[in-house]
C-alpha cells in the first residue's frame, strides 16, 4: 500500500518526463464548472485516472472559526472549485470518491464541522462521496526516509489523490502550495514533529507526497495570500486555476504567481534535487493564460527589526520594554495561531510607558536570554526548554499545547501588563470588514 508507484518513486513515469516537459495549465477562473474543465482538459488532468481507482480529495481546510469573524479568502479552498472538481469526476465515470483532511485540533477535530459549513454535506449527498476527517480514524505510521510520519489510513488506501491546495504564501516556507498542503493528511504528533529544531522544516514535509499516488493538482487560485497561511494575511482577487499531472511544475508555477523563483523556495528545491525534477519555469510548459501577465509579487513574511527584538511595527510605536524574539520553524500551527493575537494585545497594551524589560519566547528552540526582570515562556514546548534555565529571574508560564489566550491576558494582568483580549476582537472585526463584496471578495464560493 505505501510503496504504490507514482510519479516521484517509479522510474517509468520519471523516464517520460525526460522526454517531454510537464505541462502546467493557467485557466481564467470565470463560472466555476467550466473553468475547472478547462483547466483539467488543458493539462489532460484526468488522463491518470482509471474508473474503478478509489480516488481521495485532499484541500487544504487549515482551520475555521465559529466565534471570531473568519475571512476565509486565500486561506482554505473555495467550495466553488471542489464543487466542480466532483461533478466533473462524476460526469466522467469516476464514483469511488472522498474528501478527506486533518484540520487544526482546537482542541478538538473541526473536520465535519469545517464540512458542513462549507456545504460538503451537500456535495456527499448530491454526488455520494464520502467525508472524511483524518482525525478521526487511523493513522499509520510511515517511513519518509528515516522520519516516521504518521498518514491517515484512508489516505493510504487510496489509489490516486487529487491535491487541491490554495494559491497562497506562508510566513514560514516561502509558498504553501501543493508540496506543502500534504502535510494535512498527518496526524498532530507528525504535524508537531515536522516543527523541528534539529532538521529544517523545508526538509521534512517533501517527504510525504513521495509516499502518496498524487496524480493531479489543482491549485485554487480564486484568490492568493499575502503573509499566509491564516486569516490575518491579506488576500486578493486573482481569479485564477492551475493544473497539472506533476505536483513540482504545479508549484513552480504557483511560486511564480506570487513572485518567487522555485529555486529560492527551499522545500521546492530540496524536492526537485531528491526527485531528478528542475525548480526552471524554462523547464514546464505552461498552457493558457500568460504567466507573466499574472505573476504578482506577495509579501510571505512579518518583518523584525535587524536586532531581533520587536517587529517593526513595535519599534515605530515606540514599543520599549519588551524583548519579543521572531518566530522560527520551529513553531508549530497551533501556536503560531496565537503569535498574532499575542502581538495585538501587547500593541494595545503599550500607554507610552516602558513594558517591566520582559522578554517573550516561542517555538522550540529559543533559549532565555540574561537580564531581564521577566520571561515569558509562550507555550509548552519553550517552557520545557527553559524551565530550568538560570538566565530567568522570574517566568510567567504559558504552558499550555497550544496556549490558551486567555491564560495569558490572565497572567500578563498579574504582572501589571493589560493585555487585552477584546483589542483583538476588534482587530479580527477590522480583518474581516476590510473585504468587500463588490471587489471580489464573495463568501457565496465558500458555500455549495
Amino acid at each position: 500500500m505505501v510503496g504504490i508507484l507514482h510519479p516521484y518513486v517509479s522510474e517509468g513515469p520519471r523516464r517520460c518526463q525526460e522526454l517531454s516537459k510537464p505541462i502546467v495549465s493557467i485557466t481564467k477562473f470565470e463560472d466555476a464548472y467550466r473553468s475547472v474543465r478547462q483547466a483539467l482538459d488543458s493539462c489532460q488532468g484526468l488522463t491518470g485516472l482509471e474508473r474503478k481507482d478509489r480516488i481521495l480529495i485532499k484541500p487544504n481546510l487549515v482551520s475555521w472559526d465559529w466565534e471570531l469573524p473568519f475571512p476565509p479568502y486565500g486561506v482554505v479552498t473555495t467550495s466553488s472549485v471542489m464543487s466542480a472538481l466532483v461533478r466533473i469526476l462524476t460526469e466522467e465515470g469516476f464514483t469511488d470518491l472522498t474528501i478527506a483532511e486533518a484540520p487544526l485540533m482546537l482542541p478538538k477535530t473541526i473536520g465535519h464541522a469545517m464540512y458542513k459549513e462549507l456545504g460538503y454535506y451537500d456535495l456527499a449527498e448530491k454526488y455520494g462521496i464520502r467525508l472524511v476527517d483524518l482525525n478521526e480514524e487511523k493513522f499509520v505510521k510511515v517511513d519518509c526516509d528515516g522520519y516516521e510520519l504518521g498518514i491517515g489510513e484512508s489516505v493510504l488506501r487510496a489509489d490516486k489523490i487529487i491535491n487541491v491546495p490554495v494559491l497562497k504564501t506562508h510566513n514560514q516556507t516561502k509558498v504553501s502550495l501543493g508540496i506543502k498542503n500534504l502535510k494535512g493528511v498527518l496526524n498532530r504528533k507528525s504535524k508537531k514533529f515536522c516543527h523541528n529544531k534539529d532538521i529544517d522544516l523545508s526538509y521534512i514535509f517533501p517527504h510525504i507526497i513521495e509516499k502518496l499516488p498524487v496524480a493531479l493538482t489543482l491549485i485554487d487560485g480564486v484568490f492568493a495570500l499575502a503573509k499566509g497561511p491564516g486569516p490575518t494575511g491579506k488576500a486578493e482577487r486573482r481569479n485564477l486555476i492551475v493544473a497539472s499531472l506533476d505536483t513540482l511544475a504545479a508549484d513552480v508555477v504557483g511560486a511564480s504567481l506570487l513572485g518567487y523563483q522555485a529555486d529560492e523556495v527551499d522545500h521546492l528545491a530540496y524536492f526537485a534535487r531528491r526527485n531528478g525534477g528542475s525548480t526552471s519555469i524554462a523547464d514546464v510548459e505552461v498552457r493558457g493564460e500568460n504567466l507573466e501577465q499574472h505573476a504578482r509579487f506577495l509579501e510571505y513574511d512579518w518583518v523584525w527589526n535587524e536586532e531581533n527584538t520587536a517587529p517593526v511595527g513595535f519599534d515605530k510605536r515606540g514599543i520599549t520594554g519588551l524583548t519579543l524574539r521572531k518566530y522560527d520553524d520551529t513553531l508549530c500551527t497551533g501556536c503560531s495561531g496565537l503569535f498574532n493575537p499575542m502581538l495585538i494585545m501587547f500593541m494595545a497594551a503599550f500607554n507610552d510607558e516602558p513594558f517591566p524589560n520582559i522578554e517573550v519566547l516561542s517555538g522550540k528552540a529559543q533559549t532565555a536570554s540574561a537580564g531581564y526582570d521577566k520571561t515569558l515562556l509562550f507555550g509548552k514546548c519553550p517552557y520545557d526548554l527553559n524551565k530550568d534555565n538560570e538566565n530567568i529571574n522570574r517566568a510567567i508560564s504559558v504552558k499550555g499545547c497550544p496556549p490558551d489566550i486567555k491564560e495569558f491576558e490572565r497572567l500578563m494582568r498579574e504582572e501589571g501588563v493589560d493585555c487585552d483580549y477584546e483589542e483583538y476582537v476588534k482587530y479580527r472585526h477590522y480583518l474581516f470588514d476590510r473585504y468587500k463584496a463588490e471587489e471580489g471578495f464573495e463568501l457565496e464560493l465558500f458555500k455549495v
